[in-house]
């Protein structure tokens, strides 16, 4: 087939004092997102849906969470490994879109910066990466600030 699509989601709890990672970038805030790596939501729901994409499992099939080697690890590495599975395979990343879910802190300052970082390690332009910021109003996990999470989705074409 020469495109396909897939679908990525993420989540992860939030703690006072740790840094927070989000698209590749730190963000300034009081909490951070928990997690065996650095829990960049972003991150790890393109590398589901780029592996998704490929029918190659998940993100914790290549990088589990019990191996001592991915400790704190920056995910944007975990990306570049992700990136190289699909290009090895004949594949380009033609287009990334993201939904984030948070409460606080508002992202849209810092979307430019993602956007930059992500496309430098996809291999494509800024125009073909969007992520989008909401809030769940309030509600569930994510409105008591007890969460992030992230939806993504990619289209892969033959090189």
């Amino acid at each position: 087939m020469n495109i396909r699509i897939g679908i990525g989601y993420d989540v992860h709890a939030l703690e006072e004092g740790r840094e927070f990672w989000l698209g590749g970038i730190k963000i300034n805030h009081y909490k951070g997102a928990s997690g065996h790596s650095d829990a960049d939501v972003i991150i790890h729901a393109i590398c589901d849906a780029l592996l998704g994409a490929l029918s190659l499992g998940d993100i914790g099939k290549y990088f589990p969470d019990t191996d001592p080697q991915y400790k704190n690890i920056d995910s944007k590495k975990l990306l570049v490994q992700v990136v190289e599975m699909v290009t090895s395979r004949g594949y380009i990343v033609g287009n990334v879109d993201v939904s984030l879910c948070l409460e606080k802190p508002k992202v849209g300052p810092y979307l430019p910066g993602m956007i930059k970082t992500l496309c430098a390690i996809l291999k494509i332009r800024e125009t073909d990466v969007s992520i989008k910021a909401t809030t769940s109003e309030g509600l569930g996990f994510v409105g008591r600030e007890e969460g992030v999470e992230a939806h993504a989705v990619v289209l892969i074409s033959k090189n």
